[in-house]
């Protein structure tokens, strides 16, 4: 099957960008990977009247280290975040999720942003950035605006992005020295969506205690779920096997998973359990110099 006919945009400006959303945001789709557009159009789930391809923008393909947190512009692709050292070093729960999105031939063209403003539920990307605490830049011809990553995402296939905005940037708290993170995922085969994901990140006072953390889960509800409760419980706790035992249990309940061709929901609430204990342990390591 072919897309539906469109006009195709290719600015070579942000401000040529904006214009265009500005004069006809609600008409228009963003092309940045394509990697989830491109197929809904060929199966006509999608039939926008015209393309905007911002690949032709500049100073949106860097990964930069910037005021205390990792900037990832709106044109890096999954691989770049892969092969960087700036991520290995700057975020341990970035790092180990990047080479678990979809397949080697997605990573080579899907982006980062353009994941985070589609909002599938069975991305991954989403609950990184839900456990880490990102923020999301957000651009027009009205300015510019930064809204926290609880924020931005509304519901399943929904966010914040009005029509005449540009996601430029999505911005990842870096972790300190005693700080680590962890991405843990099910999938049947390469390339697979998540039968389950969980995203960890953990950052411990001078005490030991646990000063943050944060748990996100993909795949197990209608849209990637920060677990509030279980992060609550183990903050201002002295890290241990039974607290991460607690919080596990926490996260099994929160999920609402479904029975389907990848395992029942009984399978996919104990899977959320083991993962999120295990990602918690891996996470406490990192913390505690243990990062390999």
């Amino acid at each position: 099957m072919y897309p539906s006919k469109f006009d195709y945009l290719a600015p070579t400006t942000i401000d040529e960008a904006l214009g265009v959303l500005a004069e006809k945001g609600p008409e228009i789709k963003i092309l940045a990977g394509g990697q989830s557009l491109v197929p809904m159009m060929k199966l006509r789930l999608a039939n926008p009247p015209a393309l905007l391809d911002i690949n032709r923008l500049p100073g949106l393909d860097s990964i930069e280290d910037s005021n205390g947190h990792l900037s990832i512009g709106a044109l890096v692709r999954h691989n770049h975040v892969v092969k960087s050292d700036a991520v290995k070093d700057a975020n341990h729960t970035v790092a180990t999720a990047a080479p678990w999105v979809s397949d080697p031939i997605v990573r080579n063209l899907g982006t980062v942003c353009g994941s985070l403003a589609h909002h599938d539920p069975e991305g991954d990307w989403a609950s990184v950035m839900l456990a880490t605490g990102a923020d999301v830049v957000l651009r027009s011809r009205q300015g510019e605006r930064v809204l926290p990553i609880t924020d931005f995402f509304v519901d399943m296939f929904q966010t914040m992005c009005r029509p005449d905005e540009l996601v430029t940037e999505v911005r990842v708290n870096k972790h300190t020295a005693r700080g680590g993170g962890d991405y843990q995922k099910l999938e049947r085969k390469v390339g697979d969506y998540a039968t389950v994901g969980v995203a960890t990140s953990l950052e411990l006072a001078d005490d030991g205690s646990i000063a943050h953390a944060g748990i996100a889960l993909t795949s197990v509800y209608a849209h990637n779920l920060k677990v509030t409760e279980a992060e609550d419980l183990l903050r201002g706790s002295q890290p241990g096997t039974e607290l991460f035992k607690e919080a596990a249990v926490i996260a099994s309940a929160a999920c609402d998973p479904a029975d389907d061709h990848r395992g029942s929901a009984a399978y996919k609430r104990h899977v959320v359990g083991v993962f999120t204990e295990r990602g918690l342990a891996r996470s406490l390591e990192i913390a505690q110099g243990g990062q390999s």
